[in-house]
């Protein structure tokens, strides 16, 4: 398809086919698993009070864990295109940039000192620990002048990324809770239930609409920060709060399924080559694609070795390396 011909299809029929798409991702991913069902069985227990061992099956365990794969999905394919737009920055991802690290280490040391700790004190602890990871990674880039520039960027995060992993090991190791860390940070969306889903959610939802409502300065911002200002835009105060957002996106995911690497930055190049360079268009198109690419990568997880689980961060990892070279080697233009 050429630039000019993606242009003319308007917005509306581009979202239309996104939305298509990830019902049918939903729907596969609803009956695919070691568990075989139909989508008769899936239909029933979600719109009817029918009981039954697969039904209960589908109601208490699978569909709360796409429903997470959903909103994790999305919220790590938003920020990440916060990131990619505000730093100007084509490898800019939470899992590069030490966000993803710093709420591990920060999991672990709440683990560690508070074992009775439930679902909420840990995603505070991870929104924590992605702030702290975040402001070190671009406290390091802007030391020296000219800071920010790309390749900066990403050698701090590969370098507070390793400390910060180092540090949850090492408080695994001397807390004796490695095992505990391990299943948390590994496990994706193993285990995923309704009262996690209550907790977590709201935070990804508000993320997503504030990402959305500040899409347009977004834009602005990734053109030129000096058209940003010229225009009476606050730059500092939607910096601010765009880092927020990408705190309680980033937060929120590692809370619910750990580490996950390469959905940041994967999804919202391939979103630019459908919908363009507008944060308008981007920011809703990256939510629904990064959830349909997550049902994808847990439904692949689930059925590559039933009845044996493949660790979901594993899919993604495989998927997302080339996908990283790739853009390096085309210097972050290969979708743009």
């Amino acid at each position: 398809m050429t630039k000019e011909n993606q242009r003319s299809i308007p917005f509306g029929y581009k979202l239309i086919a996104g939305l298509l798409s990830f019902a049918a991702m939903f729907v596969i991913a609803m009956v695919f698993g070691a568990a075989d069902t139909t989508i008769g069985d899936v239909w029933l227990a979600i719109a009817s009070d029918a009981t039954g061992d697969t039904l209960s099956m589908i109601r208490e365990i699978r569909l709360p864990r796409e429903i997470g794969a959903i909103f994790v999905g999305s919220a790590l394919a938003v920020a990440g295109a916060i990131m990619q737009g505000m730093t100007k920055n084509p490898l800019a991802d939470p899992g590069l940039l030490g966000l993803t690290a710093g709420a591990n280490a920060a999991l672990a040391v709440a683990i560690a000192l508070l074992p009775s700790a439930n679902s909420f004190h840990l995603m505070i602890a991870c929104f924590i620990g992605a702030a702290i990871g975040a402001i070190l990674v671009f406290g390091m880039g802007a030391m020296k002048k000219g800071g920010f520039s790309p390749l900066r960027i990403v050698l701090a995060g590969a370098a507070v990324s390793a400390f910060l992993y180092a540090v949850a090991e090492g408080v695994g190791i001397y807390f004796k809770i490695s095992k505990d860390v391990s299943m948390w940070t590994a496990g994706g969306l193993i285990g995923t239930s309704w009262s996690q889903l209550e907790i977590i959610v709201p935070f990804i939802v508000l993320g997503i609409l504030l990402a959305v409502f500040l899409s347009r300065q977004l834009t602005i911002l990734s053109l030129s920060e000096e058209v940003a200002v010229g225009l009476g835009q606050k730059t500092m105060q939607i910096k601010t709060v765009l880092f927020v957002v990408i705190i309680l996106l980033t937060g929120a995911s590692v809370a619910l399924v750990g580490n996950m690497t390469f959905i940041g930055l994967m999804v919202p190049h391939i979103v630019r080559a459908i919908v363009g360079t507008d944060y308008r268009f981007i920011i809703p198109m990256s939510a629904i694609a990064g959830g349909s690419f997550m049902l994808f990568a847990d439904m692949l997880g689930r059925t590559m070795n039933a009845p044996y689980e493949t660790p979901v961060a594993a899919i993604v990892a495989m998927m997302g390396l080339p996908f990283f070279l790739f853009v390096v080697r085309k210097g972050g233009k290969a979708f743009s």
